[in-house]
């Protein structure tokens, strides 16, 4: 006999093993409907999953990430399905489960079209309305094989292949089809209610431009019609947002395809808020104590060999000449990070405890050699802008480093208007992928728990993510996402107890030893055009004036009041502003609509009439029109507004 409860809930006794949903049904028979998947003592669980000792269960609905999980991995089969059914030489790569709902990447000959994805839409509502069964089961290797091999899925006999060698290997099967998958899954498609196929677009298998260009699908789904109307209306709003789409618009950068994805080509209006944001992040960490270096963009193999990048990350970088010659000729890489070069100014002299802290900051160019497939507008480039710095520490300095560095990162972000989107994960080492990290087991567990000690007193709550640690020590990630809820790092601190001792950076402790320091690696604002990526989605473009690349345009109703105007922008400038003249020879209701639309802050209509009263007509892009000003007083309220960096 054994018992199982439901949380906080009833609780039952069975003789012989039964399955999660059975023993649901049996508990909490109006809740079944509603259940996606289950937690079985703590742990997320397939409804599947077969009972046999004492267990206490929870119920995963659509509002829990892994009820919601299978909801949407159930979704993209029942697509790859309704693919299948139209083109049966259709063949399936990979469908997941994403936060925002499920894609499929398909070889297929057919070119799909907007009309195709309305066709397999018909025919999933058709597959869902059969309510056929969802079947799990497993297979050996071999069998396992052949099975995909009979059906010419390449992809999946590719998957296998590289799967450990004691994987169970499991199948799901709906009606005519069945696909290689871990799981999870509904029991059947019926709680499938509404379901809306996006987009199509091309994905090269496994994001490696070596390897062929499949289609992906993206769709949503959910439990109900009115959830799914929901979603596609704020989708519609975050469309409107898309820095992709609007920071092109509004002139802040273009890309161009022989420059190539990941390059993009900052045009004046963002470059100017880049600028900002450089000056305005240098300033504030040369005030608390930051020293500002500037390194080479590229060194050569024997440089990232000592830091561990060469064996670590080189797949991750561009590497000019033979990478598998590095032994015998000079063989050079961009940088991906810059700690390994500031570590050099560190090691220019010998150094006592009394220098310590040191804090190195620099405004890095990166490279980066990241996947096509995995390229979108400013959030993920192939080479970027970075505020990074790296601070060589004592142990005792550790914690008051730590929680300072996190303090300038918090104060950047409540500067930008960004502070109330983040969350915070702390990323631990996996001792199960030793081949990850260097350095040893009881080594990263003291320094986990000495930041565990450190997140716990400065007081933010946090996520723990394990398997996500930098390959030389865990690390804060302060998390962000995008207005289509894709989830990004938009700053980092991490703990680095390994480094130093590699490139055999000491100093000479109270007592007369050399001892090798700690080192925090961390960023203030991060990757500079991922920052400015997402303050056009938050601001849907409109800056607050102290970030806005123009921030006055004078306007001269004609062109006999056009050099008054050039007299204002004068006066505008010297006081520290940033302004220009719209001197075109158009309507005055044309220049403040496209004004309007170009998110300018302020306006300032000149006439006959200001011009004799040494006054301006003031337009406030929030307020409307606010009459007349005085140029002192209109003068002293941006200034203050910029000042106080109003939002």
């Amino acid at each position: 006999m054994f018992t199982v409860s439901i949380e906080n809930g009833e609780s039952k006794s069975f003789d012989q093993p039964l399955m999660a949903f059975d023993a649901l049904r049996e508990l909490v028979p109006d809740q079944v409907a509603k259940t996606f998947a289950v937690e079985i003592d703590g742990q997320p669980a397939d409804l599947r999953k077969m009972i046999s000792t004492d267990a206490v269960l929870r119920p995963l609905t659509f509002a829990d990430d892994y009820g919601r999980h299978a909801f949407h991995h159930t979704s993209s089969h029942i697509m790859a399905e309704a693919v299948l059914s139209l083109w049966p030489d259709a063949k399936f790569a990979i469908g997941p489960a994403i936060d925002q709902g499920f894609y499929y990447d398909i070889d297929l000959e057919h070119k799909l079209t907007e009309e195709d994805l309305a066709k397999i839409e018909a025919q999933m509502k058709k597959l869902i309305k059969k309510r056929e069964r969802i079947e799990r089961f497993v297979l050996p290797r071999d069998e396992a094989r052949d099975l995909m091999a009979k059906r010419d899925e390449i992809y999946k006999v590719e998957l296998i292949d590289e799967l450990p060698a004691d994987e169970e290997i499991s199948f799901y099967k709906q009606g005519e089809f069945t696909d290689l998958c871990a799981g999870p899954h509904l029991m059947n498609a019926a709680p499938v209610k509404a379901v809306k196929l996006l987009s199509v677009s091309g994905a090269y298998w496994r994001g490696s431009e070596k390897n062929k260009m499949l289609q992906r699908i993206y769709g949503v789904s959910f439990p109900t019609r009115e959830e799914l109307d929901s979603h596609l209306k704020a989708l519609e709003e975050a469309r409107a947002r898309d820095h992709n789409k609007l920071g092109r618009q509004l002139g802040y950068f273009t890309t161009t395809d022989y420059i190539g994805q990941g390059l993009p080509i900052m045009l004046p209006k963002g470059t100017k808020v880049l600028q900002i944001l450089e000056r305005f992040v240098e300033d504030e960490e040369e005030r608390r104590g930051y020293m500002l270096t500037k390194t080479p963009l590229m060194a050569k193999s024997d440089l990232y060999k000592i830091s561990g990048h060469w064996d670590h990350y080189r797949d991750g970088m561009f590497v000019i000449g033979d990478a598998d010659k590095a032994e015998e000729e000079e063989v050079f890489a961009l940088r991906p990070m810059t700690c390994p070069f500031q570590f050099q100014a560190y090691l220019q002299k010998t150094r006592s405890y009394r220098d310590l802290p040191l804090r190195y900051n620099e405004t890095s160019t990166l490279f980066r050699n990241e996947a096509s497939g995995e390229m979108h507008g400013l959030i993920r480039l192939r080479q970027f802008t970075i505020s990074e710095a790296h601070l060589i520490v004592r142990p005792d300095q550790i914690e008051a480093e730590f929680l300072g560095a996190l303090d300038l990162a918090i104060f950047m972000l409540d500067a930008l208007g960004l502070l109330e989107d983040v969350s915070y994960r702390f990323s631990t080492w996996d001792p199960e992928r030793r081949d990850k990290y260097i350095g040893e087991a009881e080594e990263w567990e003291r320094v986990q728990a000495l930041m565990q000690g450190i997140l716990d007193k400065s007081g933010i709550e946090y996520e723990t993510e394990s398997g996500d640690a930098a390959f030389y020590g865990p690390k804060l990630d302060i998390q962000i996402r995008n207005v289509f809820g894709k989830e990004d790092t938009i700053i980092t601190v991490q703990i680095d107890f390994q480094l130093a001792s590699r490139f055999g950076m000491t100093y000479t402790d109270k007592d007369g030893e050399r001892r090798h320091p700690y080192i925090i690696h961390r960023t203030s604002v991060g990757c500079y055009e991922r920052t400015l990526a997402l303050l056009i989605e938050k601001y849907a473009g409109a800056m607050p004036l102290w970030l806005a690349p123009t921030q006055v345009r004078v306007m001269p109703i004609s062109e006999k009041h056009v050099d008054a105007a050039y007299d204002v922008k004068n006066r505008l400038q010297a006081a520290g502003l940033r302004v220009e003249v719209d001197a075109r020879d158009e309507k005055i209701g044309k220049k403040i609509k496209e004004g309007q639309l170009e998110k300018i802050p302020y306006f300032i209509i000149l006439g006959e009439k200001e011009i004799a009263d040494g006054v301006y007509a003031v337009r406030s892009r929030t307020e409307g029109d606010i009459g007349q000003m005085q140029p002192e007083p209109f003068i002293e309220r941006l200034l203050d507004e910029v000042k106080r960096r109003v939002k």
